[in-house]
This record gives C-alpha cells, structure tokens and sequence, in this order.
C-alpha cells in the first residue's frame, strides 16, 4: 500500500497504522484520514467553512468510520499499490508545477474520484489524524479567487474527452454553455447576495466558471493539444 502525507503537518501517533489498517484485504481501495487545522485557528469572517480544504487540506466527516463517496485530498491518505497498477497513477497536467500553464489543484483528488467511477470504494477513518498548518499568504481572498480559476481548470481537464453530440465536440458547446449561460448565472446570483461569506462565495464560483470557459478556449482552439499523461507508480 502506498500511504500520502503533506511534508508541513503534525501526524497523530498511531496516523500510519490507522490510516493503513483497513487496507489489508480488497474490501477497500483507499482511504482518507481526518484532517484539522492547527489548534487556535479562527477562519477569517469572510470565509465560508464549506471552502476550508482550500485552506488546510480540511477533511472532516466526523467521529465514525464509513464509506466515502469524495475523494480525500493528499494530505491524509492511502491505497493499495494495486490501485495504481490498474488504474494509472496521478496526473501530471494538474497539480503543482513550476509551469504556468498547469493548474495547480485536482491531481489528488482526481485519482479518488478515478477509482470511484470505476467502482472502487474508499474509507474515512478519523482515527487517522493530521494537523495541517494554515499559511498566512493563503488567508486572503485574492488567493481564493486564483484558486477557485484553477480549479475550473482543472476540472475541465479532468473531465474533457466526452464524445461528440451530433457530430460537434463537445468542448464547444461547452465553451458557449460556461462563456455565457453559467457565467451570466453566476455573476447574479454573487450581484444579489447580501450575506458576506455567501457572497464571496459566489464570486468564488464566477472565477471558476471564467478559469473553466479560459480552458475550454485553449482546449479548443490552440494548435498544440495533447492529452493527459498519468505517472505509474513504483
């Protein structure tokens, strides 16, 4: 089995033997352990809770184990190694890279989701605990807003190679539902909320929309396409 952590957070005692100790047999493919941030930490009045594994890999599902239908995030989990042998291993068009033109977040959270959408299932186990820092340069809304661009880039990588619909890629219509319907929507559902966190929220998912139109322009219509390469695991 092959176990994840960040190299900046504070591991429980007994994290490893938790996290891994369900993996033993094929009932599960992977797991995802709890993860907190450091104690003392107060969430800015601006931030919506619901955002917070933007912040600190926040991972949270309560005092009980169960099965997970989203994929935990890179800073608490683990897989069989023959979950990598069947089905690839992460993403190398996402995540971080020095290249600008790769979106930083999703590489981890996509192989969950891989795994789920072939049937594979995945574990939480709070017993399995991390304590993630939360940096000072990720407290601010610019931040969030680069974040949330990425991340609709993401997800259209993620997703693109769809078939055709009666004969038209479907990456254009794509680009004309985001670059005009999703976008008009959400930027007055953000223009109407009076509540602050739920506002900034919205503005969050206008950013997204306008990260995942950018995409779907360049997966369109720049000459140099390729697909995603996926790393094999050791």
């Amino acid at each position: 089995m092959l176990a994840f952590v960040d190299d900046d957070v504070a591991v429980d005692p007994a994290w490893l033997h938790n996290l891994t100790a369900s993996l033993h047999n094929s009932e599960w493919a992977g797991v995802g352990g709890r993860t907190l941030p450091t104690r003392g930490f107060s969430f800015p009045p601006w931030f919506l809770p619901d955002s917070a594994g933007i912040l600190c890999a926040y991972f949270d599902l309560g005092d009980a184990p169960c099965e997970i239908f989203q994929a935990p995030y890179g800073a608490n989990m683990a897989f069989r190694k023959e979950m990598f042998e069947k089905y690839g291993g992460f993403r190398t068009d996402m995540g971080p890279s020095p290249d600008q033109d790769i979106p930083r977040p999703n590489e981890d959270t996509e192989f969950g989701r891989r795994l789920m959408a072939a049937g594979e299932r995945l574990r939480y186990e709070p017993l399995a605990l991390v304590r993630h820092p939360t940096l000072q340069d990720r407290l601010n809304k610019n931040y969030f807003l680069k974040w949330w661009f990425d991340h609709g880039r993401a997800s259209v990588r993620e997703y693109d190679g769809k078939p055709d619909i009666l004969g038209i890629p479907r990456r254009y219509l794509s680009l004309i539902k985001h670059g005009t319907v999703l976008m008009l929507v959400n930027v007055l559902r953000w223009q109407v909320t009076l509540n602050s966190q739920m506002r900034f929220y919205r503005k969050c998912w206008v950013w997204m929309t306008a990260g995942a139109t950018a995409e779907l322009y360049r997966s369109s219509f720049s000459v140099k396409k390729s697909g995603p390469i996926v790393n094999g695991a050791s």
